[in-house]
């Protein structure tokens, strides 16, 4: 059931002829839970199980049930267990309504109130504690962040069920990642290093998915989780391209990820499941008007993520900066050691040294400065690299 409606009701949401028509409807069928697609406050939620006669659910409520299903891992739970809370401490008055909360008389509480009390103040440190125990797992993840070779960094980002998955086992050749055609298969952040060809790799990592009209309590307990987002060189926007909005869900996204003040960061939209486009062709050419860096892929073919490996190359040379480099003739070894681990572009021979236009990873720069070697760095407009910071 559905109602158009100028503003909302403060008591119920809905009005209050909609809220007998449905009483009507959950007598009649014999319903015992009504949900609703929208964020109810404590009040509405009070009033409409009093006049409903049945068990009311919003829609953040109904998310966090799924996630709780979903969650596997210690971190994803623990960041489902403060969503949940977070959520339930101002509407714990509904689950005491049975209990007398004016008996007693002046200066005395009855035992619903004093229970209130009790389980708001268990709530509220259960809370402290999820929460000191996630910024132990954001230390632990910028450790494990620190202490990783310097590679390209991408995330994958995405409406749920947009394939992000799918895409992150065909990149690595992984087929125990899980990949499952249901909202929020992942909860945990999974990440894998990539063979991209021609001697290059590149970190890249799955993050939770999105949905539209997502509850604040997710987007701050997965903080987290999408931080490794935030450390990223880049983010790959993964959309379902058979999906028949989804202009919309790219909107959701690019929304949820300016709240998480991810907006700012390099994204390449990928266009996924062209395998499920009626016109791949006509899809193809529309998108790359729109978005003229987009990449198309499809996972169940076996070149389908052929052209992502090629931009993420591009990505991870773009990333690197290149350096002049002033060397003695006589330093012929790291001559050769520069043309092995780098790409050098150009070299111009003097008669008592040599100088060498290189590409290389940023931690090679920064060790032949402390090496003392004459560097120069040219002006870059590519990626800034991470550096696993």
């Amino acid at each position: 059931m559905s109602q158009q409606i100028t503003s909302p009701n403060p008591a119920t949401l809905i009005g209050e002829g909609k809220v007998e028509e449905v009483a009507a409807t959950v007598a009649e069928a014999g319903a015992t839970l009504v949900i609703f697609d929208e964020e109810l406050s404590p009040v509405q939620g009070a009033n409409l199980e009093r006049e409903l006669n049945a068990r009311v659910m919003d829609r953040p409520e109904v998310i966090l049930d799924i996630f709780s299903t979903r969650a596997r891992s210690h971190e994803a739970r623990l960041q489902v267990e403060l969503a949940q809370l977070e959520y339930l401490l101002p509407r714990l008055t509904r689950m005491w309504t049975h209990l007398s909360r004016i008996r007693g008389g002046i200066g005395l509480r009855g035992p619903g109130e004093t229970q209130l009390e009790t389980d708001r103040r268990i709530i509220r440190q259960r809370i402290q504690g999820l929460k000191a125990k996630l910024k132990g797992v954001e230390r632990h993840r910028e450790n494990l962040r620190a202490g990783r070779d310097p590679m390209l960094s991408v995330s994958l980002v995405g409406y749920t069920n947009a394939g992000k998955s799918s895409i992150l086992r065909a990149l690595s050749g992984q087929h125990e990642i899980v990949v499952e055609d249901r909202l929020f298969a992942t909860l945990d952040t999974l990440t894998r290093e990539v063979d991209l060809g021609e001697g290059q790799r590149a970190r890249v990592t799955d993050t939770v998915g999105f949905i539209r009209k997502l509850p604040h309590h997710l987007v701050a307990s997965f903080r987290a989780t999408l931080e490794e987002a935030r450390a990223a060189d880049a983010l790959l926007h993964v959309v379902d391209a058979s999906h028949p909005d989804w202009e919309g869900q790219m909107r959701v996204v690019e929304r949820v990820l300016a709240e998480l003040d991810l907006a700012d960061r390099p994204m390449v939209p990928i266009f996924n499941k062209m395998d499920a486009v009626p016109d791949p062709l006509a899809f193809a050419a529309r998108v790359r008007e729109l978005y003229p860096d987009a990449i198309t892929t499809s996972t169940m073919r076996t070149d389908g993520i052929i052209p992502l490996k090629s931009r993420l190359r591009e990505l991870e040379q773009e990333g690197r900066p290149t350096v002049r480099v002033r060397l003695p003739v006589a330093a012929g070894a790291r001559v050769a050691a520069l043309y092995r681990e780098g790409e050098v572009l150009g070299r111009e021979d003097g008669a008592d040294e040599v100088e060498l236009t290189v590409r290389l990873d940023r931690w090679q720069v920064e060790r032949l400065k402390g090496e003392g070697v004459a560097v120069t760095e040219r002006e870059r407009h590519g990626l800034r690299r991470a550096s696993g910071a």
